[in-house]
């Protein structure tokens, strides 16, 4: 790297004409670096985690309320068929103040419309309940 010191006959007054640019170029490679590493990570928009296929076997206790969504969209605690959203909030209200609380697993048929499960979902969080699972067949075997 080389330094400009200036003649000798000049005074030390003497305006230096020339720019060093080696700062600026250093500056510049380090923006560009940081800039490559960033813009990949602001990209996405909205962060969420994406479901991977795979069977996770999870023990199934007593004390787990189970809730069925038939095609109909007709929605069971257990076996019992239940009238309306408002008589199944108030069957999870009294499982919700259980301590430890149990977990509340949905099973969707799967031609089952949305609006059945959403349902549940809304009268599981009008009820207080913290733990919510969905219960699902693992794929065949090869595909």
């Amino acid at each position: 790297m080389a330094m400009n010191i200036g003649s000798a006959d000049d005074g030390e007054d003497a305006v230096m004409s020339a720019i060093n640019t080696t700062p600026l170029v250093d500056v510049m490679l380090v923006l560009l670096i940081i800039f490559l590493i960033t813009i990949p990570v602001v990209t996405t928009s909205v962060p969420v985690t994406l479901p991977k296929e795979r069977i996770e076997v999870r023990e199934t206790k007593p004390e787990n309320i189970i809730i069925s969504v038939d095609p109909a969209g007709r929605i069971y605690y257990y076996d019992t068929p239940i009238k309306n959203v408002d008589a199944l909030v108030e069957r999870l209200k009294k499982v919700a103040a259980l301590k430890p609380q149990p977990e509340v697993q949905v099973r969707g048929d799967m031609s089952a419309r949305y609006e059945g499960v959403g349902k549940v979902l809304l009268a599981c969080q009008r009820a207080g309940i913290v733990k919510v699972a969905f219960i699902t067949e693992p794929p065949a075997l090869g595909g």
